[in-house]
């Protein structure tokens, strides 16, 4: 199964990091965030990508087309023009990188991979987030309830847009960022069938978290996966060095992998 990865915002709220690098770019420890959260993925055993890219796009096109060769021990013939691979630890992750349009909205963003995504079912995340999230249970819960979208709910430290229920997990409606803390939140790791391309509706402009998701919602095919362990957005340069401690102390809880 596909795993898509929103890649293309400006991170403006991040601008002390993101002048010279996109915010799935900035580092935690000596990695991208972007690469937390594959290796989330990649830990259940999905390990074929769609990253949705957009400002400066090209540095993750650069970091990947050299992936190889950083993970590489090597040695470099410079007269012959050949390199000689001794040791690799790379990941055996399949990743494709697709421009989405510089000033593309969320999900106009995700409509534009249609044919790659080639009427499947595709899991779908935000590139600036790190979660010890089960991704095999969130699987079988969609799998469950058999509905269009399913998405991870999560209670966050402050104000985010909030979900609402009837019963435990079918969604009624989706509210973005109102009043008041303590509510259950789009924490994204999202499961979608191709039917929610059709709510996709308003081409480039089309925001995911508005028309989509609410009238999925109206519609009866938006359910939730609760999730109740660690779950943090990387938003502003004091989450990035947040995330950046619990790394170098070794209590990273996202690191669900060796």
């Amino acid at each position: 199964m596909k795993v898509l990865i929103l890649a293309g915002g400006f991170g403006t709220r991040l601008s002390e990091e993101t002048q010279n690098i996109p915010k799935p770019m900035v580092l935690i420890g000596n990695k991208p965030i972007l690469w937390h959260i594959m290796k989330t993925y990649s830990s259940y055993g999905h390990n074929e990508f769609v990253i949705l890219l957009g400002y400066k796009g090209y540095v993750i096109k650069e970091y990947f087309a050299n992936y190889f060769l950083h993970q590489s021990d090597v040695t470099i013939n410079i007269k012959e023009n050949n390199i000689e691979v001794l040791n690799n630890s790379a990941e055996p992750w399949k990743v494709t990188l697709i421009d989405t349009g510089l000033h593309t909205m969320t999900g106009g963003r995700i409509k534009r991979v249609q044919q790659l995504i080639n009427n499947q079912r595709f899991m779908l995340t935000y590139g600036d987030g790190v979660s010890d999230v089960n991704i095999a249970e969130l699987l079988k819960t969609h799998e469950k309830h058999g509905k269009s979208v399913t998405m991870t709910a999560v209670q966050p430290e402050g104000r985010f847009g909030s979900i609402k229920f009837i019963g435990d997990q079918q969604i009624s409606s989706f509210e973005e960022k109102p009043e008041g803390d303590g509510t259950w939140i789009n924490g994204g790791f999202f499961v979608c069938e191709p039917k929610v391309l059709d709510y996709i509706t308003e081409g480039d402009q089309t925001i995911f978290e508005r028309s989509p998701l609410e009238n999925l919602a109206k519609d009866g095919e938006l359910y939730s996966y609760k999730h109740f362990g660690f779950w943090k957005p990387m938003d502003t340069l004091r989450d990035n060095k947040v995330l950046n401690n619990l790394w170098d102390n070794n209590d990273a809880k996202w690191k669900i992998w060796d």
